[in-house]
């Protein structure tokens, strides 16, 4: 099992999407491990968007990211990262298919409802960033065994 981070951005937030976009991941069969709403503040978006600082669009990508709270979720499942991933679309809204997050709800490259790790590597950096281990929950959930086939999970 992975466990990965997804955070629904203030355009999640303030279009009143946050349990539609939780419940899709449920409904995928994915656990939400952790959740909590928080405001970013400067440094967690410095660390987090670090390859971006200088880029001349920073300022505005941390504005829109302040623009309300955001809710954090620690998403496990197997391969949860590639899955999420999936569902999420790619970052531009416009140009992601439609089924996908991004591309049911989005058509913008910045504004586009969901940031998700993108490698394991990353989610447990970026996990770390925004939760502290109490925070992560490991259970057991009563549609696990309906959710995966025997032997599916590692």
């Amino acid at each position: 099992m992975e466990t990965t981070l997804v955070l629904l951005k203030p355009s999640c937030v303030q279009r009143q999407l946050i349990g539609e976009i939780v419940n899709r991941f449920e409904r995928r069969g994915l656990r939400i491990s952790g959740m909590k709403m928080m405001q970013l503040s400067d440094a967690i978006l410095k660390e987090h968007y670090a390859h971006l600082v200088d880029r001349p669009f920073f300022p505005s990508l941390a504005a829109s990211m302040q623009a309300s709270p955001v809710v954090a979720l620690a998403i496990s499942g197997v391969d949860a990262v590639k899955v999420v991933r999936v569902m999420a679309g790619v970052t531009n809204g416009r140009e992601a298919a439609p089924g996908t997050i991004r591309g049911d709800y989005s058509v913008s490259n910045q504004q586009n409802i969901v940031h998700a790790s993108d490698s394991v590597e990353n989610a447990a950096i970026e996990l770390k960033r925004f939760f502290r281990p109490e925070e992560i929950f490991d259970y057991t959930s009563g549609a696990f065994n309906y959710v995966y086939g025997e032997g599916e999970c590692k």
